[in-house]
């Protein structure tokens, strides 16, 4: 193993949607943020008020990497009168460039890494997964962008699923790309390609289509019933409300080994979209009445079902392939779908037959960038090759609050303060109140994991339809349960797996399970199972535990804090004011030691 060189401090720095920031000390983090949290903004795309609070760093900065899928120079747009992108005057304005030195891809400090977006999500996972070595598969809605011509006219190729080897320190290597493209591709093109200009020897197997890759099918299935493409979770949790349906067509068809969609089916509409050709199908052509939900109709719960099914089949054949193609049997899975946990779950066995050993990135959307590329600057400056421990999600602003400040801040949004323990907390549960909880660092990532959750009692036979109405969601929308690590597997069918410390498996769970805890069971018998240890979140384990105490069972439930789409609360402040513009009334601060009551506003 060789000796790291010193760094100092790195920044990522991710644009797009879920934009945000990720700090090093060290090849150490120091804290990684989305933009969204800061700005209250769901999916904010570009990372001002990230790189404001790093400002305090700006003279002890060594490096800037950024992450995108398209170059500054094309997309960050101009700053007035100075010729700058957007980035680098906000770059030269808060000391982090001379004055002088403007030009971002000749600074040393500056490292444009656009281009690279599904190799900025390999490492992000790469270096989280803790396997030496492995192959990394992408499996993403648009990535970065390059033109092609075929014929007389150019044509813009998104990268969709990529398949990348990756080794220590900083060794990523392109195997296999599909791109896909808007336009209708006569040929499908299939060919080898050369890598160089990756920065890489040698060639790697490119494929070329006129059709919509996987994720981007499900994005078109999502907008078909009713939501943005961006929120195919909504989708995931309607599937198990659909069953086989002969008269649906096929959304995949294959050419060779390659999963392709059916452009009578789908067609894609990069970068933002793709579109289900619904007239030209007659079970596809139902349109719903005003104001009936279109997600009660059978074609879309029948058609989320047939996404879901397809998709992860698809998936799994790429797992299968990536490790055939590397020589590897360890895989790393990111990309927006790596987020599906109904497919994750569903590849455990069968890759079991393979002898596959497979990490899910539990930051595996474009949220994870921000991580990916400061790691990957990191290791590439300092040719370091120590693994990083990256089972930690727990990766916000450290925050510190005396009484006084707690006192103060309630005050604000006239919050009564008084001192509290577990036992109120789950008094109040078990009396069927919601009660928030607030502590530590922020959850990188989609998934409230303890430290920004909302809990409740998960025994009440009407939890799910109470809990989906006080958040403003959709009735089907499945919620998770956290459970203490040493009893889950007298619950739940963890199919070979240790724990689930990150919710990213939506578990079958044992014969009688359903019954005890009917609120955070799925219509298909599955629940999203975060498993929690001393360890890893010492506090939310012993809440858990002092519930299991008082109940017997094991379990709490747990859902993110926050309303309807809305983003994950951040701060104090944050959470006042979720909880005075909802029905729910209690905060728990175990840190502190307090209850914060709220009086809610009534929302006209």
């Amino acid at each position: 193993m060789s000796n790291p060189t010193p760094t100092g401090y790195i920044l990522g720095i991710s644009r797009g949607h879920n934009a945000g920031a990720c700090l090093l000390k060290d090849g150490k983090i120091v804290f990684s943020i989305e933009e969204e949290r800061l700005t209250r903004a769901k999916y904010d795309g570009g990372p001002y008020a990230c790189m404001m609070r790093v400002k305090e760093y700006t003279d002890k900065l060594d490096y800037i990497f950024i992450s995108h899928t398209q170059s500054l120079e094309s997309t960050a747009g101009k700053v007035d009168y100075m010729g700058e992108n957007v980035y680098t005057g906000l770059a030269r304005k808060m000391g982090l460039i001379e004055r002088k030195n403007v030009d971002l891809h000749n600074h040393p400090q500056v490292i444009d890494l656009s281009h690279q977006h599904h190799k900025i999500h390999a490492a992000c996972a790469f270096y989280r997964s803790g396997f030496t070595d492995a192959v990394a598969l992408v499996v993403d809605g648009a990535g970065s962008v390059k033109t092609a011509n075929f014929g007389t006219d150019p044509v813009h190729l998104w990268e969709v699923e990529t398949i990348i080897d990756c080794a220590y320190p900083a060794k990523f290597k392109t195997l296999y790309k599909h791109s896909g493209c808007r336009e209708p591709i006569i040929n499908n093109v299939n060919y080898n390609e050369s890598s160089e200009h990756l920065g890489e020897e040698g060639t790697h197997v490119s494929i070329k289509t006129g059709h919509a890759g996987i994720t981007k099918t499900y994005e078109a299935v999502t907008e078909y019933t009713g939501f943005q493409s961006i929120e195919a979770g909504k989708t995931m949790g309607l599937f198990p409300y659909g069953e086989p349906n002969d008269k649906i067509p096929k959304l995949f068809t294959k050419i060779g080994a390659l999963p392709i969609s059916d452009r009578n089916v789908i067609i894609p509409r990069y970068p933002n979209g793709a579109m289900v050709n619904s007239e030209f199908f007659e079970e596809l052509n139902e349109l719903p009445n005003n104001g009936e939900d279109p997600t009660t109709l059978k074609s879309r719960r029948d058609l989320a079902y047939a996404v879901q099914t397809e998709t992860q089949d698809m998936v799994l054949d790429l797992i299968i392939k990536s490790a055939e193609l590397s020589g590897k049997k360890q895989v790393v899975l990111s990309g927006g779908y790596a987020l599906n946990c109904v497919a994750n779950y569903y590849y455990l066995d069968k890759l079991k037959e393979e002898g596959i050993e497979l990490f899910v990135e539990p930051i595996s959307n474009d949220g994870g960038t921000a991580i990916g590329v400061a790691l990957w600057g990191y290791y590439e400056v300092s040719q370091s090759e120590e693994k990083l421990n990256g089972r930690d999600i727990y990766l916000g602003f450290e925050y510190s609050y005396s009484d006084n400040d707690i006192v103060k801040i309630a005050k604000q949004y006239g919050a009564l303060v008084e001192d509290a323990t577990d036992d109120l907390a789950i008094e109040l549960m078990t009396n069927k109140n919601i009660v928030a909880c607030f502590q530590g660092r922020s959850e990188n990532g989609p998934r409230a994991l303890g430290n920004r959750s909302l809990m409740f009692d998960p025994t009440f036979k009407d939890g799910k339809d109470f809990v989906n109405l006080i958040k403003r969601r959709e009735y089907f929308r499945p919620f998770a349960g956290s459970i203490l690590a040493e009893d889950v597997h007298e619950w739940f069918d963890l199919r070979g797996m240790e724990d689930s410390p990150h919710m990213m498996y939506a578990v079958s769970c044992k014969e009688g399970v359903e019954e005890k805890i009917p609120s955070i069971i799925h219509v298909d018998g599955s629940c999203r199972i975060q498993t929690v240890s001393e360890e890893d979140n010492p506090l939310y384990y012993r809440i858990i535990k002092a519930f299991k105490e008082k109940t017997g069972v094991p379990i709490i439930f747990n859902t993110s804090f926050n309303l309807g789409g809305e983003p994950l609360v951040e701060t104090l402040e944050d959470s006042l004011w979720t909880l005075q513009q909802s029905d729910i009334q209690y905060l728990y601060l175990p840190e502190y030691g307090k209850m914060l009551t709220v009086p809610n506003l009534t929302v006209i």
